[in-house]
């Protein structure tokens, strides 16, 4: 009896570990190539209220590795203070800014919940993002973008050609040794 009960919890386990990699691939949010179990985990918090500014002079300030529910402004209302990077949106979308400075310069992930252009300038000068990905299907994070970010510069994040009025966000350091799994 007893062999045949570990047997039986043998078949189940083997039966579970065979499911696995089908859910990996069921599941969207596993599809990333990068190890995002920190943007993962931080989605899955509540999330802080935060209304973007209309310009950089009004923009509040994020801090990194808490998740925010940031309220856009339709895009023709905001002012950038350098054009964004992406100059094709859909009528109707919306954009807004942040600012950020950071302690330790580094790999940084702005993640967000939906499809949205990101800029990042430091005065009027755009930071050239190092990599980036998306899932479909995903909005726990759906877009990872990845900049090298300097120390104790004020920093202004654009968000720019959502299609809603406000978006999930958050600013984790990537882990070391580049963005590889």
């Amino acid at each position: 009896m007893i062999a045949t009960a570990r047997a039986a919890i043998g078949a189940l386990f083997v039966a579970w570990l065979c499911a696995l990699p089908a859910a990996a691939e069921d599941d969207p949010c596993g599809q990333f190539s990068w190890e995002v179990r920190q943007e993962r985990a931080l989605f899955a918090q509540p999330a802080a209220t935060l209304v973007s500014g209309l310009d950089a002079a009004e923009a509040p300030l994020l801090e990194p590795g808490r998740l925010y529910r940031l309220s856009l402004h339709p895009q023709p209302q905001v002012h950038f203070a350098a054009a964004p990077g992406r100059q094709k949106f859909a009528a109707g979308a919306h954009a807004g800014m942040v600012k950020l400075t950071l302690e330790q310069a580094g790999m940084y992930r702005v993640s967000l919940d939906q499809p949205a252009w990101i800029d990042v300038l430091s005065g009027s000068m755009p930071l050239a993002s190092q990599d980036f990905q998306a899932r479909s299907g995903c909005h726990a994070p759906h877009k990872i973008v990845e900049f090298a970010l300097p120390a104790h510069t004020a920093l202004v994040l654009q968000f720019s050609a959502a299609a809603q009025d406000a978006l999930a966000i958050t600013l984790t350091r990537a882990p070391q040794g580049g963005a590889q799994p």
